[in-house]
């Protein structure tokens, strides 16, 4: 588990990668850093203040739902008014700047619905001045340095209020603390991290009168914003089972607080002393077998409550989230596993060797651990040799544990345990605590696996789903913007290009993926890429020098081969949440901007190149100039080259338009089809204001066009 004292080293280490950073620079692109207030209900209109870097000549919000939408507040500066639809679902949803330098990264806007939303009246920083709100309320706050907001609220007796305190789930770098006292300064309760960094409270009132809500940031740091609901509302913990078979009609059960309100059923008393959760059933439309044969993932709040910090663990998950329509108005979309094979739930007594729960292949099932210590086994036999696939969801579908599994053979004897597993590459951190592996098994023998929280915690919040099988082959795409250090948008300027980071978890699959993209404006193109077994690729767009301007959304997919049948996945779009930090998030879609105009363009030429394993492909790079004043050289080295191509860095002077490119495959390069593309670097003379005389140098990157090569098997002698 990632520990606060590893958050607050690597806050450390931020700092001083942020100086080193600044000794990269390049045209401005917005960069939105925060939003405030964080969010509203259905049916209302608020004002909203942006924050970020390279924000000058912001004109207009982007979003990801057409029922939200933006209008600038005349004579403010970084001020809008957002008008939420009334029949826009509660969830999240993403909000980008769109100006003079193009889009940014996307900043997390909440849609609630039934409360009525407060803003922090800036006054309340002493018990003795605790604003008061009622139950049912979302107050949209901002901490101060060095204080504490308190809020007042009347509660009745048996009256079961949540005090829920959004920061980190939605875009905020509050660390919140929150703790509840009765009138008279008596500790109720407290919370620090319930979902991720932010702090829940489930209070059932002993008496009528007012309690007191004080919240603070862990270290006391200021300017950070909150959306604190206070609600007696049903509310929603989590789901069971957290699988669903595609094409079979399904009954879930709710868990979570104010149930019996609609309909639930009362929970049982916990040994933790914790309040039991009530339970609710309810249907749920299911999904298609088209649905769970295309491997999405699709949600209604963005998957941003994990164990600690945000990241992109639902990369490899194939689902959907839902949610009972009796309890949605607040934050209660639930993730769910889809797959192809019936779920089998869990049956306790299985915590021992010799207890443990006969299965037959392909298994999922659907488990909990339900309290401390619990150790779930089970058991299976395999008909053929070779290698099986073991999954363990949890921290993909908001399960709290931190899970490992170990297989055992019917001797006793340990054959392997299976632990973390995930990509992490540049802006992209999709490695997290689910166990994910193949492993080699004997025909005709009996084998046992154990399923445990590594911390051996328990209770209604661990759920997890276990999957074995033989292996599927599949992957799971995903792209992020290229820059490697900060939240970043997609921007591709006239006669240039840029980049998005391809990252592809392989799935028991060793063919190539290609890339392609729809929904481009017309003058934007792109090269369907190659990446033929390898976890990274580069995909890149350019724009002709006339391309009009545009902001809109576009798709990427990955199309793969098995037994001679393509198929196809959608690419999911990422982004990193925090400067210099291993944070990041799915978007809905990818936005992308073209404006005005790139310094230069490298291309490399012929187009496309047969090259046998072994051999040097000899190519051209040529230059365009674009700006009139950019006289400086060029840098070129590769772009992210898988290791079988060498190629070292060279310059194409001043005076040169062109360069001979010679690229050497090395003799044991799988065949099949690559991209390749250079990173082309050069001083150009810019300023923000275009009328400045004299503009200083600035360091400028893009990619080169994209080529393709062909390694064909060397010849044989």
């Amino acid at each position: 588990m990632r520990s606060v004292v590893a958050r607050r080293l690597a806050c450390g280490l931020a700092v001083l990668l942020a100086v080193a950073a600044n000794a990269f620079a390049d045209l401005p692109q917005p960069r939105f850093d925060r939003l405030k207030p964080l969010g509203a209900s259905a049916g209302t209109t608020i004002e909203v203040e942006i924050l970020g870097a390279d924000i000058e000549g912001v004109e207009s919000l982007l979003f990801d739902h057409p029922g939200l939408s933006a209008t600038r507040v005349a004579e403010k500066d970084r001020f809008f008014q957002i008008t939420i639809a009334a029949d826009v679902t509660p969830g999240t949803y993403d909000v980008y700047l769109v100006g003079r330098f193009g889009v940014s990264n996307p900043r997390l806007f909440a849609v609630s619905s039934g409360l009525t939303d407060v803003a922090d009246n800036g006054d309340n920083r002493e018990v003795a001045k605790a604003q008061t709100i009622e139950v049912n309320s979302a107050v949209n706050g901002t901490i101060d340095g060095n204080a504490e907001d308190f809020y007042r609220v009347a509660v009745k007796k048996g009256q079961r209020v949540v005090i829920d305190c959004q920061a980190q789930r939605i875009d905020s770098e509050l660390d919140a603390t929150m703790t509840l006292t009765s009138a008279s300064g008596s500790l109720l309760a407290s919370s620090g991290d319930y979902y991720g960094q932010d702090p829940m409270i489930d209070y059932v009132a002993a008496s009528d009168g007012e309690v007191i809500v004080a919240l603070h940031d862990l270290s006391y740091r200021g300017g950070y914003p909150y959306r604190l609901v206070v609600s007696d509302r049903p509310q929603i913990e989590n789901v069971f089972p957290p699988a669903l078979q595609a094409g079979q009609p399904a009954t879930l059960t709710a868990r979570g607080r104010n149930l019996t309100s609609v309909g639930g059923t009362a929970g049982k008393p916990t040994d933790d002393g914790s309040l039991p959760l009530d339970q609710l059933q309810f249907s749920v439309a299911v999904p298609s077998p088209e649905f769970a044969a295309s491997r999405p993932y699709e949600f209604l709040s963005h998957p941003t409550h994990h164990s600690v910090l945000p990241t992109a663990a639902t990369c490899t998950l194939a689902g959907l989230q839902v949610r009972p329509e009796q309890a949605s108005g607040v934050w209660d979309a639930q993730p769910v596993l889809v797959t192809s094979d019936p779920v089998t739930l869990e049956a306790e007594p299985n915590n021992a060797q010799d207890a443990a729960q006969p299965l037959i292949l392909p298994a999922v099932v659907a488990g909990r651990f339900d309290q401390p210590r619990d150790a779930d086994w089970f058991a299976f036999q395999v008909d053929e040799n070779g290698p099986y696939s073991f999954d363990v969801y949890c921290e993909r579908i908001a399960g709290r544990a931190d899970a490992y599994l170990v297989i055992v053979d019917d001797n006793g004897n340990r054959v392997q345990e299976l632990d973390d597993f995930g990509h992490r590459i540049n802006a992209f951190d999709g490695h997290l605590r689910d166990p994910s592996q193949t492993v080699n098994l004997s025909k005709d023998r009996k084998y046992k696996v154990l399923v445990q929280d590594r911390y051996q915690r328990g209770g209604d919040r661990y759920q997890y789903v276990l999957e074995i099988r033989k292996p599927q082959p599949d992957f799971f795409a995903a792209a992020i913007h290229r820059s490697n250090q900060n939240p970043a948008g997609t921007t591709v300027f006239t006669g240039g290009a840029t980049y998005l980071d391809i990252v592809i978890h392989q799935k028991n699959y060793n063919g190539q993926v290609t890339i392609t993209a729809e929904g481009l404006p017309p003058d934007v193109h792109f090269q369907p890429t190659g990446v033929p077994n390898n976890s990274r690729g580069n995909f890149v767009l350019w724009a002709d020098d006339d391309a009009a301007e545009w902001t809109g959304f576009v798709k990427l997919f990955a199309t793969g081969e098995i037994d001679g049948q393509a198929f196809r996945r959608e690419v999911r779009p990422y982004s990193r949440v925090w400067n210099n930090s291993g944070t990041s998030q799915p978007q809905r879609s990818l936005a992308l901007a073209v404006r005005k105009s790139a310094p230069f363009s490298v291309a490399i030429v012929p187009e496309q190149i047969d090259i046998e394993a072994g051999k040097t492909a000899e190519l051209t790079v040529e230059l365009k100039r674009l700006w009139p004043d950019f006289k400086e050289k060029v840098t070129v080295q590769p772009l992210n080259f898988p290791g079988q191509f060498k190629l070292g860095n060279f310059d194409i002077q001043a005076s040169e338009t062109s360069k001979p490119l010679k690229i050497d495959v090395q003799p044991n390069t799988q065949p099949g089809e690559y991209t390749l593309t250079l990173q082309c670097q050069a001083q150009v003379p810019f300023n923000k204001d275009p009328e400045a005389k004299d503009p200083p140098n600035t360091l400028f990157t893009l990619p080169s066009g994209p080529v393709p090569l062909k390694v064909i098997p060397a010849a044989q002698k």
